[in-house]
């Protein structure tokens, strides 16, 4: 094979990755399923629509919230049932805008998009939920909320301190 044969062989084998990853839908590309490992699926979940393309320390941030929440006993005691909690209805229906977790009963598609950053979040909720990494970085908090909004609650808390777009709060 001659270089000009190799250069075009490079260039559409690019061309043919590059087709593939952006055709394909990012609930094709996953690392675990829920069946497969919930906890961590729901936790990468709520990584994924909290925090995605922010710091690492934030992402990690906003996990270690869910944790903190499961060992309080104010709150339901798995992962799932943390991210999932919210208001329902007289038939158990989740109301629309009433959860913990805005992204959860928003009313929009759960699938994550962003393919990059959706792996990005599996990978980041399986270390955290198998391999405990990144534990403690909000020292106890269980509540956070994006820098540009100021929830009624945050006056009611104790303020831990602010970790790249969220401000961190704990039960006093």
């Amino acid at each position: 094979m001659t270089y000009i044969e190799s250069i075009l062989k490079g260039i559409l084998i690019g061309s043919i990755a590059v087709f593939i990853a952006t055709s394909v839908k990012a609930e094709t590309v996953t690392l675990y399923t829920p069946e497969d490992y919930p906890q961590a699926y729901c936790m990468a979940l709520n990584i994924y629509y909290e925090a995605r393309g922010s710091n690492l320390a934030d992402r990690a941030a906003t996990a270690d919230v869910v944790y903190n929440r499961v060992k309080d006993t104010r709150y339901p005691n798995t992962i799932c049932e943390v991210v999932k909690q919210g208001q329902q209805d007289s038939n158990g229906n989740m109301i629309r805008n009433k959860c913990q977790f805005s992204w959860y009963c928003d009313g929009k598609s759960d699938v994550p998009r962003d393919i990059d950053l959706w792996i990005d979040a599996q990978m980041l909720a399986y270390q955290i939920v198998h391999e405990n990494k990144y534990r403690g970085i909000t020292e106890g908090a269980t509540h956070y909320h994006a820098t540009y909004v100021n929830p009624r609650w945050a006056s009611t808390l104790q303020l831990v301190g602010r970790i790249g777009a969220h401000i961190f709060y704990r039960w006093e």
